[in-house]
């Protein structure tokens, strides 16, 4: 390649990830965050209507939420990735399981994510999941911005709203939009920056289409006389305090994640929905360097533009789709240009694979790829090569850093109601842990194997995959065990509690199972030259 062409790659490449914006969308349960998915494929152009999650039998299941499963409980239990235009920006959302039972999946997810959007419910605020995901993008420096949703029902003040986030989270909040109203008489949103209005009216096809929208100056005559007089001196009243005591926003610093920017609206009615999406592919970053590991134990940037193409595997799932009777491992792209086809480096196996078939998701829906670029995320068939947190380049030579393993804690031993299935039993309970959904533990002498995971509603997902993907029922018995640790040390001098059990897992590495955290703590001053490690 000529220094010319390697020049009009470099620029192809550079102006391709700058419009990129690659996310995730974190949540306790039920905060709209799988509604607010939907909102974004309609105002994308994708949807003509906004399915509902938990609909009723003649509406639309959510179009993100591809698992029977998910449907018919109306929560995200898998993380689902789907690209499309939104305006100017190519669009690459993460769609996170908000339950705290798949928790290690949403981490995995977050790391290919390059910002967040936290959702809190008005009525409820910072709940526990919540908090929980949001330090996981402190950890990983992932700057956040936060939508109130549900304005349109029955919540708690808009400021008391801002204190809380401000308080639990530990971050500054700077409100860009403030709410005009909220419940039944939720009607707009002003915006601090350009006080500007925008009044909603609501439509006969409600959430399943935009809302009539108008826009007024702050100080236009006649907006005080379509707003009740009590809300409209509430309004002043907040729009006065944020101006001598709220936060000021700054770009910068939200990207460094010292602030997040909040918003004011509601998913199902669509109300401020736009106006967010709009501010939010201004606000977000295009994917950036990303630190990987070299051979001699040094680190590397590896620039977006800069570096041949290079990606990572940070997820895999099989049978996504009745017609495709298939695995996929989902990579995101961090450097350099894809093109389909192309033959790159395997780092852990050291061999060379043909990335074929490469694929798009949206839902159930696969795309073909011809090319992508950093940020963007793939979908490849995996036919075995792939495991997460595999690297792949052009170049070789780096690792990008490892995905950390979460112990679980719950555990079961599980087999098959009839026998004469373990054949279809060992492949679904094999592929389950390669997708990172349970472990597979191991009795020391290897007679014996044993199931866990971090949260109980992963054995019921367990139950319904071997059975709807493979015809296999099994049955789960439940142990007594509530915690597990790898074990630092000799496992041969390793003096167990009476309640506790020594396991090998997947990497024979030795897991100490306890009952309770006493029992923990307990192994910890009996085995003074051991140590625990909660997260490998």
């Amino acid at each position: 390649m000529t220094d010319q062409m390697t020049t009009q790659l470099t620029q192809e490449i550079r102006i391709a990830a700058s419009k990129r914006r690659t996310f995730a969308i974190i949540s306790h349960p039920d905060a709209g965050k799988t509604t607010l998915t939907e909102k974004l494929l309609l105002y994308s152009g994708m949807l003509r209507t906004a399915g509902m999650v938990g609909a009723r039998k003649d509406r639309k299941s959510a179009t993100s939420d591809w698992m029977e499963m998910e449907q018919e409980r109306g929560i995200s239990i898998t993380a689902s990735a789907m690209q499309f235009p939104y305006k100017d920006a190519v669009i690459n959302v993460l769609d996170t399981p908000g339950h705290q039972d798949f928790c290690e999946d949403t981490y995995r997810t977050l790391t290919a994510a390059d910002s967040a959007i936290m959702v809190i419910d008005a009525a409820k605020g910072v709940e526990t999941q919540t908090r929980k995901l949001f330090e996981v993008c402190r950890l990983r420096q992932i700057p956040v911005l936060t939508l109130i949703n549900k304005m349109d029902l029955p919540g708690r003040t808009p400021l008391d709203l801002m204190t809380e986030v401000e308080e639990v989270l530990g971050i500054q909040a700077s409100p860009i939009n403030w709410p005009i109203g909220s419940g039944r008489e939720f009607m707009g949103v002003v915006n601090r920056e350009t006080r500007q209005v925008l009044l909603f009216t609501k439509t006969a096809k409600a959430g399943a289409a935009k809302p009539e929208l108008e826009t007024l100056a702050l100080d236009d005559p006649s907006l005080k006389s379509r707003v009740p007089a009590y809300i409209w001196e509430e309004l002043e009243h907040d729009l006065e305090l944020l101006e001598v005591a709220g936060n000021p926003f700054s770009k910068e610093e939200f990207q460094n994640g010292k602030v997040t920017p909040v918003f004011f609206g509601s998913a199902l009615t669509n109300f401020g929905v736009e106006t967010f999406f709009d501010a939010f592919v201004d606000m977000a970053p295009h994917p950036h360097a990303r630190v990987a590991d070299l051979p001699d134990g040094d680190e590397q940037m590896i620039e977006p533009a800069e570096v041949p193409f290079s990606a990572y595997v940070f997820k895999l799932q099989a049978n996504m789709n009745p017609r495709h009777r298939d695995s996929t491992a989902f990579m995101r792209v961090c450097s350099g240009k894809f093109d389909r086809d192309m033959v790159v480096k395997h780092h852990r196996t050291k061999s060379d694979v043909r990335l074929s078939r490469p694929h798009s998701m949206v839902a159930k829906e696969r795309n073909t790829v011809d090319v992508a670029y950093p940020g963007d995320v793939i979908g490849i068939i995996n036919t075995g090569a792939f495991q997460i947190g595999d690297t792949i380049s052009l170049t070789e030579g780096f690792n990008y850093k490892p995905l950390p393993q979460f112990q679980p804690e719950v555990f079961a031993r599980v087999r098959p109601k009839d026998t004469t299935m373990r054949k279809s039993f060992d492949k679904g309970i094999e592929q389950l842990a390669k997708e990172g959904a349970i472990q597979i533990m191991r009795s020391l002498d290897g007679l014996e194997f044993f199931v866990g995971a971090v949260g109980r509603l992963q054995f019921d997902v367990l139950e319904f995959r071997l059975e709807s993907e493979y015809r296999v029922k099994s049955i789960v018995d439940m142990l007594p065990y509530e915690s597990s640790a790898w074990l630092v040390g000799d496992v041969e001098t390793f003096k167990p509690p009476s309640d506790a059990l020594v396991v090998k897992d997947s990497q024979n590495r030795a897991v100490v199972l306890f009952r309770s955290a006493w029992s923990k703590n307990f192994a910890r001053e009996r085995n003074p030259e051991h140590d625990f490690n909660d997260m490998g």
